[in-house]
Protein backbone atom coordinates (compact mmCIF):
# COMPACT_ATOMS: atom_id res chain seq x y z
CA UNK A 1 0.00 0.00 0.00
CA UNK A 2 0.97 3.57 -0.42
CA UNK A 3 0.40 5.67 2.14
CA UNK A 4 0.61 9.60 2.16
CA UNK A 5 1.17 10.83 5.64
CA UNK A 6 1.08 14.74 6.52
CA UNK A 7 2.57 15.43 9.68
CA UNK A 8 5.21 18.18 11.57
CA UNK A 9 8.60 16.54 11.04
CA UNK A 10 9.99 13.10 10.21
CA UNK A 11 13.55 14.34 9.43
CA UNK A 12 13.48 16.75 12.82
CA UNK A 13 13.30 16.59 16.30
CA UNK A 14 13.82 20.02 16.84
CA UNK A 15 10.09 21.36 18.80
CA UNK A 16 9.12 17.99 17.83
CA UNK A 17 8.79 15.41 19.91
CA UNK A 18 6.62 13.04 17.38
CA UNK A 19 9.85 12.78 15.34
CA UNK A 20 10.70 9.94 17.19
CA UNK A 21 7.55 7.80 16.67
CA UNK A 22 6.54 8.83 13.24
CA UNK A 23 10.58 7.48 12.83
CA UNK A 24 10.00 4.20 14.25
CA UNK A 25 6.53 3.14 12.87
CA UNK A 26 7.33 4.11 9.26
CA UNK A 27 10.30 2.36 9.02
CA UNK A 28 8.80 -0.66 9.77
CA UNK A 29 5.77 -0.39 7.90
CA UNK A 30 8.39 -0.03 5.19
CA UNK A 31 9.97 -3.87 6.11
CA UNK A 32 6.05 -4.92 5.80
CA UNK A 33 5.73 -3.00 2.26
CA UNK A 34 4.49 -0.01 2.98
CA UNK A 35 5.62 2.65 0.78
CA UNK A 36 5.09 5.97 2.35
CA UNK A 37 5.90 9.85 1.24
CA UNK A 38 5.87 12.21 4.31
CA UNK A 39 5.02 16.15 3.81
CA UNK A 40 6.11 18.09 5.97
CA UNK A 41 6.26 21.87 6.04
CA UNK A 42 9.22 24.29 6.21
CA UNK A 43 8.91 25.79 9.46
CA UNK A 44 9.30 26.31 12.72
CA UNK A 45 13.32 26.19 11.97
CA UNK A 46 13.07 22.46 11.81
CA UNK A 47 15.13 21.89 8.69
CA UNK A 48 17.94 24.26 10.01
CA UNK A 49 18.25 21.44 13.38
CA UNK A 50 17.54 17.98 11.20
CA UNK A 51 19.01 15.22 13.14
CA UNK A 52 18.51 12.49 10.18
CA UNK A 53 19.29 12.38 6.74
CA UNK A 54 16.46 11.44 3.88
CA UNK A 55 15.72 7.81 4.91
CA UNK A 56 16.06 4.98 2.40
CA UNK A 57 12.38 4.24 3.64
CA UNK A 58 10.21 6.67 3.09
CA UNK A 59 9.76 9.68 0.54
CA UNK A 60 10.07 13.35 2.14
CA UNK A 61 8.31 16.21 0.62
CA UNK A 62 9.67 19.32 2.29
CA UNK A 63 7.26 22.18 1.35
CA UNK A 64 7.00 25.60 2.07
CA UNK A 65 4.67 27.14 4.01
CA UNK A 66 2.28 28.64 1.55
CA UNK A 67 -1.18 28.27 -0.01
CA UNK A 68 0.51 27.67 -3.48
CA UNK A 69 2.59 24.72 -1.96
CA UNK A 70 0.17 23.47 0.02
CA UNK A 71 -2.73 22.79 -2.83
CA UNK A 72 -0.23 21.10 -4.96
CA UNK A 73 0.80 18.48 -2.02
CA UNK A 74 -2.74 18.09 -0.67
CA UNK A 75 -3.41 17.43 -4.63
CA UNK A 76 -1.09 13.77 -4.24
CA UNK A 77 -3.25 12.69 -1.80
CA UNK A 78 -5.16 11.24 -4.75
CA UNK A 79 -2.36 8.98 -5.32
CA UNK A 80 -1.95 6.86 -2.32
CA UNK A 81 -4.00 4.15 -0.66
CA UNK A 82 -3.83 5.26 2.86
CA UNK A 83 -3.83 9.14 3.54
CA UNK A 84 -2.95 10.16 6.94
CA UNK A 85 -3.88 13.58 8.73
CA UNK A 86 -1.42 13.78 11.95
CA UNK A 87 -2.04 16.82 14.52
CA UNK A 88 0.13 19.09 15.29
CA UNK A 89 1.41 20.11 12.08
CA UNK A 90 1.55 23.26 13.22
CA UNK A 91 1.34 25.25 9.32
CA UNK A 92 -2.50 25.16 7.60
CA UNK A 93 -3.63 21.85 9.93
CA UNK A 94 -7.51 22.69 9.30
CA UNK A 95 -6.84 23.14 5.39
CA UNK A 96 -4.49 20.41 5.52
CA UNK A 97 -7.38 18.19 7.10
CA UNK A 98 -10.26 18.78 4.86
CA UNK A 99 -8.19 18.94 1.46
CA UNK A 100 -6.31 16.15 1.99
CA UNK A 101 -9.56 14.13 2.90
CA UNK A 102 -11.06 15.40 0.01
CA UNK A 103 -8.53 14.87 -2.36
CA UNK A 104 -8.14 10.83 -1.32
CA UNK A 105 -9.72 8.84 -4.03
CA UNK A 106 -12.45 6.76 -3.33
CA UNK A 107 -11.54 3.71 -1.47
CA UNK A 108 -8.89 4.72 -0.19
CA UNK A 109 -8.73 4.21 4.00
CA UNK A 110 -8.21 7.97 5.51
CA UNK A 111 -6.67 8.09 9.09
CA UNK A 112 -6.01 11.19 11.67
CA UNK A 113 -3.80 10.21 13.47
CA UNK A 114 -3.50 11.85 17.05
CA UNK A 115 0.12 12.41 18.74
CA UNK A 116 -1.52 14.60 21.48
CA UNK A 117 -4.75 13.18 22.56
CA UNK A 118 -5.63 15.43 25.62
CA UNK A 119 -4.94 18.64 23.78
CA UNK A 120 -7.21 17.58 20.36
CA UNK A 121 -10.30 16.37 22.60
CA UNK A 122 -9.67 19.49 24.77
CA UNK A 123 -10.14 21.44 21.68
CA UNK A 124 -13.21 19.68 19.94
CA UNK A 125 -14.78 19.20 23.40
CA UNK A 126 -14.91 23.36 23.55
CA UNK A 127 -15.91 23.71 19.90
CA UNK A 128 -18.99 21.55 18.43
CA UNK A 129 -18.15 23.20 15.15
CA UNK A 130 -14.70 22.49 15.43
CA UNK A 131 -13.61 21.23 12.03
CA UNK A 132 -12.14 17.77 12.99
CA UNK A 133 -14.84 17.34 14.80
CA UNK A 134 -16.84 17.60 11.57
CA UNK A 135 -14.50 15.37 9.55
CA UNK A 136 -14.64 12.36 12.70
CA UNK A 137 -17.80 10.24 10.74
CA UNK A 138 -15.87 10.56 7.47
CA UNK A 139 -12.75 8.71 8.66
CA UNK A 140 -11.97 5.21 8.97
CA UNK A 141 -9.72 5.50 11.73
CA UNK A 142 -8.12 7.26 14.80
CA UNK A 143 -5.16 6.26 15.91
CA UNK A 144 -3.38 7.90 19.13
CA UNK A 145 -0.04 7.68 20.73
CA UNK A 146 -1.50 7.45 24.11
CA UNK A 147 -4.61 7.62 25.88
CA UNK A 148 -5.97 4.40 26.62
CA UNK A 149 -9.63 3.80 27.28
CA UNK A 150 -10.60 7.77 28.12
CA UNK A 151 -9.21 8.60 24.90
CA UNK A 152 -11.17 5.87 23.10
CA UNK A 153 -14.15 6.81 24.57
CA UNK A 154 -13.95 10.64 24.10
CA UNK A 155 -13.14 10.25 20.55
CA UNK A 156 -16.04 7.31 19.97
CA UNK A 157 -18.59 10.08 21.96
CA UNK A 158 -17.46 12.53 18.89
CA UNK A 159 -18.43 10.62 16.81
CA UNK A 160 -15.08 8.76 15.54
CA UNK A 161 -15.90 5.00 13.84
CA UNK A 162 -13.05 3.98 15.76
CA UNK A 163 -10.15 4.98 17.50
CA UNK A 164 -7.35 2.69 18.41
CA UNK A 165 -4.46 3.75 20.70
CA UNK A 166 -1.05 2.94 19.26
CA UNK A 167 1.17 3.56 22.00
CA UNK A 168 5.04 4.98 21.61
CA UNK A 169 7.64 2.39 21.94
CA UNK A 170 11.05 1.30 21.08
CA UNK A 171 13.15 1.02 18.00
CA UNK A 172 16.35 -1.27 18.99
CA UNK A 173 18.73 -0.03 16.54
CA UNK A 174 18.34 3.18 17.04
CA UNK A 175 17.77 3.47 21.04
CA UNK A 176 20.31 1.40 23.04
CA UNK A 177 23.65 1.17 25.42
CA UNK A 178 26.10 3.49 24.69
CA UNK A 179 29.59 4.16 26.75
CA UNK A 180 29.13 6.88 28.89
CA UNK A 181 30.03 10.39 28.34
CA UNK A 182 31.22 12.85 30.47
CA UNK A 183 29.43 15.66 29.49
CA UNK A 184 26.29 14.22 30.03
CA UNK A 185 27.51 13.07 33.58
CA UNK A 186 24.53 13.95 36.33
CA UNK A 187 22.45 12.19 39.56
CA UNK A 188 19.73 12.60 37.71
CA UNK A 189 19.03 13.99 34.05
CA UNK A 190 15.79 14.96 32.56
CA UNK A 191 14.99 15.83 28.52
CA UNK A 192 12.08 17.56 28.13
CA UNK A 193 11.43 21.05 25.82
CA UNK A 194 9.71 24.13 27.86
CA UNK A 195 5.91 24.12 27.42
CA UNK A 196 3.88 25.87 29.25
CA UNK A 197 1.50 22.51 30.99
CA UNK A 198 5.17 20.78 31.50
CA UNK A 199 6.65 23.64 33.14
CA UNK A 200 4.85 23.39 36.96
CA UNK A 201 5.51 19.85 37.17
CA UNK A 202 8.80 20.44 36.11
CA UNK A 203 9.61 22.58 39.07
CA UNK A 204 8.21 19.89 41.05
CA UNK A 205 9.62 16.82 40.17
CA UNK A 206 12.65 18.43 39.02
CA UNK A 207 13.62 21.28 40.08
CA UNK A 208 12.40 20.91 43.97
CA UNK A 209 14.23 17.47 44.13
CA UNK A 210 18.06 19.78 42.75
CA UNK A 211 17.35 22.20 45.51
CA UNK A 212 16.48 19.55 48.18
CA UNK A 213 20.15 17.36 47.33
CA UNK A 214 22.43 20.64 46.80
CA UNK A 215 25.09 17.72 46.78
CA UNK A 216 24.05 16.26 44.19
CA UNK A 217 24.29 17.45 40.09
CA UNK A 218 21.15 17.93 38.02
CA UNK A 219 21.37 18.07 34.68
CA UNK A 220 18.18 19.68 32.00
CA UNK A 221 18.54 19.12 28.27
CA UNK A 222 15.48 20.76 25.55
CA UNK A 223 14.46 23.67 24.10
CA UNK A 224 13.16 26.84 25.89
CA UNK A 225 15.18 26.48 29.56
CA UNK A 226 17.67 29.26 29.05
CA UNK A 227 16.23 31.85 31.13
CA UNK A 228 14.59 29.80 33.72
CA UNK A 229 15.95 30.53 37.18
CA UNK A 230 17.48 26.87 38.65
CA UNK A 231 19.32 26.28 41.86
CA UNK A 232 23.41 26.50 41.34
CA UNK A 233 23.57 22.79 40.84
CA UNK A 234 21.32 22.55 37.96
CA UNK A 235 22.91 22.55 34.23
CA UNK A 236 20.89 23.38 31.27
CA UNK A 237 22.65 21.98 28.06
CA UNK A 238 20.37 23.28 25.47
CA UNK A 239 18.64 21.00 22.59
CA UNK A 240 19.93 17.42 22.57
CA UNK A 241 19.33 15.50 19.04
CA UNK A 242 18.50 12.56 18.44
CA UNK A 243 21.78 11.17 17.65
CA UNK A 244 22.95 11.84 21.30
CA UNK A 245 19.95 10.72 22.85
CA UNK A 246 21.87 7.49 23.97
CA UNK A 247 24.63 9.17 25.56
CA UNK A 248 22.07 11.38 27.19
CA UNK A 249 20.46 8.63 28.96
CA UNK A 250 23.49 6.54 29.95
CA UNK A 251 25.50 8.70 31.62
CA UNK A 252 23.34 10.12 34.27
CA UNK A 253 22.95 7.74 37.40
CA UNK A 254 18.87 7.73 36.54
CA UNK A 255 17.06 9.38 34.08
CA UNK A 256 13.67 11.47 35.14
CA UNK A 257 10.48 11.07 32.82
CA UNK A 258 7.65 14.19 33.63
CA UNK A 259 4.41 13.89 31.77
CA UNK A 260 3.12 17.35 30.42
CA UNK A 261 -0.60 17.91 32.58
CA UNK A 262 -2.60 16.81 29.82
CA UNK A 263 -1.28 13.55 29.41
CA UNK A 264 -0.41 12.71 33.28
CA UNK A 265 -4.28 13.32 34.07
CA UNK A 266 -5.76 11.06 31.25
CA UNK A 267 -3.31 8.63 31.69
CA UNK A 268 -2.10 5.95 29.48
CA UNK A 269 0.33 8.47 27.61
CA UNK A 270 4.06 6.96 27.79
CA UNK A 271 6.17 9.69 26.34
CA UNK A 272 8.93 8.70 23.53
CA UNK A 273 11.74 9.27 26.26
CA UNK A 274 10.12 6.35 28.27
CA UNK A 275 11.42 4.27 26.05
CA UNK A 276 14.56 5.95 24.77
CA UNK A 277 15.90 5.46 28.26
CA UNK A 278 14.95 1.92 28.49
CA UNK A 279 16.60 1.09 24.85
CA UNK A 280 19.64 2.70 26.97
CA UNK A 281 19.41 0.55 29.88
CA UNK A 282 18.62 3.64 31.68
CA UNK A 283 17.60 3.53 35.18
CA UNK A 284 14.13 5.54 35.03
CA UNK A 285 12.61 7.43 37.65
CA UNK A 286 8.58 8.74 36.95
CA UNK A 287 5.98 10.86 37.85
CA UNK A 288 2.87 8.75 38.75
CA UNK A 289 0.05 8.35 36.05
CA UNK A 290 -2.73 5.55 35.15
CA UNK A 291 -1.63 3.06 32.53
CA UNK A 292 2.29 2.85 33.54
CA UNK A 293 2.02 -0.65 34.79
CA UNK A 294 0.92 -1.79 31.04
CA UNK A 295 4.44 -0.59 29.96
CA UNK A 296 7.18 -1.42 33.10
CA UNK A 297 6.63 -2.57 36.84
CA UNK A 298 7.47 0.00 39.92
CA UNK A 299 10.40 -0.63 42.03
CA UNK A 300 11.93 -3.26 39.80
CA UNK A 301 11.79 -1.81 35.91
CA UNK A 302 11.27 2.03 37.20
CA UNK A 303 10.97 4.12 40.21
CA UNK A 304 7.85 5.92 40.64
CA UNK A 305 7.46 9.34 42.31
CA UNK A 306 4.36 11.38 43.46
CA UNK A 307 6.14 14.25 44.06
CA UNK A 308 9.25 16.02 44.17
CA UNK A 309 9.94 15.09 47.60
CA UNK A 310 10.04 11.37 46.68
CA UNK A 311 12.28 12.02 43.04
CA UNK A 312 14.84 13.07 46.01
CA UNK A 313 14.26 9.91 47.70
CA UNK A 314 15.22 7.36 45.26
CA UNK A 315 18.26 9.64 43.52
CA UNK A 316 19.22 10.12 46.85
CA UNK A 317 19.37 6.12 47.82
CA UNK A 318 20.05 4.92 44.51
CA UNK A 319 23.15 2.91 43.96
CA UNK A 320 25.33 2.12 40.90
CA UNK A 321 24.18 -1.42 41.19
CA UNK A 322 20.38 -0.72 41.65
CA UNK A 323 20.08 1.67 39.39
CA UNK A 324 21.55 -0.86 36.62
CA UNK A 325 19.42 -3.58 37.41
CA UNK A 326 16.40 -1.43 37.22
CA UNK A 327 17.74 -0.27 33.82
CA UNK A 328 18.77 -4.30 33.05
CA UNK A 329 15.14 -4.64 33.84
CA UNK A 330 13.59 -2.24 31.79
CA UNK A 331 15.01 -3.03 28.67
CA UNK A 332 14.23 -6.36 29.12
CA UNK A 333 11.01 -5.88 29.52
CA UNK A 334 10.74 -3.06 26.66
CA UNK A 335 12.87 -5.23 24.10
CA UNK A 336 10.11 -8.11 24.82
CA UNK A 337 6.62 -6.33 24.49
CA UNK A 338 6.91 -2.76 22.93
CA UNK A 339 8.92 -2.19 20.22
CA UNK A 340 7.90 -1.02 16.81
CA UNK A 341 7.97 -3.70 15.48
CA UNK A 342 4.67 -4.96 17.30
CA UNK A 343 3.56 -1.53 17.02
CA UNK A 344 3.94 -1.65 13.20
CA UNK A 345 2.03 -5.27 13.22
CA UNK A 346 -0.71 -3.73 15.32
CA UNK A 347 -0.91 -0.71 12.51
CA UNK A 348 -0.64 -3.19 9.71
CA UNK A 349 -3.26 -5.81 11.10
CA UNK A 350 -5.74 -3.02 11.50
CA UNK A 351 -4.91 -1.20 7.54
CA UNK A 352 -5.74 -4.71 6.53
CA UNK A 353 -8.58 -5.21 8.32
CA UNK A 354 -10.15 -2.22 7.10
CA UNK A 355 -9.15 -3.10 3.32
CA UNK A 356 -10.60 -6.31 3.88
CA UNK A 357 -13.93 -5.40 5.23
CA UNK A 358 -14.19 -2.28 2.49
CA UNK A 359 -13.28 -5.07 -0.41
CA UNK A 360 -16.22 -7.49 1.16
CA UNK A 361 -18.32 -4.48 0.72
CA UNK A 362 -17.88 -3.96 -2.39
CA UNK A 363 -18.24 -7.35 -3.10
CA UNK A 364 -21.56 -7.58 -2.10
Amino acid sequence: MRIAFYGSSLLSSYWNGAATYYRGLISDLHRRGYRTTFYEPDAFDRQQHRDIAPPDWAEVRVYPATEAALREVVAEAAQADVVVKASGVGVFDTELLHGVMAAARPGAIRIFWDVDAPATLAEIGAAPDHPLRRALPGLDLVLTYGGGPPVVDAYEGFGARRCVPVYNALDPETHHPVPAEPRFAADLGFLGNRLPDREARVEEFFLRPAALLPDRRFLIGGNGWHDKPMPPNVRAIGHVYTREHNAFNTSPRAVLNIARDSMAAIGFSPATRVFEAAGAGACLITDAWIGLELFLKDGAEVLVARDGAEVAEHVAALTPERARAIGEAARARILAEHTYARRGAQVDALLREVAGRRRAGQAA
